[in-house]
């Protein structure tokens, strides 16, 4: 999440915004961003889990994987990252490039 903070920039850069998304409840959110000092929203998915189980990312004991996902302009999944570098941001970036750049080219 840090890597992500410190990288912000270049999401902005690519018309993208961040955000994280757990089935932890909204008051551990709260202090986990203000440790992390994140300036990007934080959403639960505690109560229910339907976010973590629509996207099939929900284990049997109620925990998540981690994943990262870029969704374009359309509401598409453009891009999927899974496991412990999903919270290295270096893939996403390039792929919110990659989205970017395609939008410009089509828009002409």
């Amino acid at each position: 999440m840090t890597a992500y903070q410190a990288g912000i920039a270049k999401f902005e850069g690519n018309e993208t915004k961040v955000f994280g998304v757990s089935t932890d409840n909204t008051p551990s959110q709260k202090v986990f961003a203000e440790q992390l000092k994140l300036a990007f929203p934080l959403l639960s998915d505690f109560s229910t889990r339907s976010t973590a189980k629509a996207y099939g990312v929900l284990r049997p004991d109620g925990m998540c994987n981690r994943v990262t996902y870029v969704v374009d302009k359309e509401g598409k999944i453009a891009f999927v990252d899974i496991g412990n570098t999903a919270i290295d941001p270096t893939a996403t970036d390039e792929a919110c490039s990659r989205l970017a750049h395609r939008a410009a080219t089509q828009g002409k």
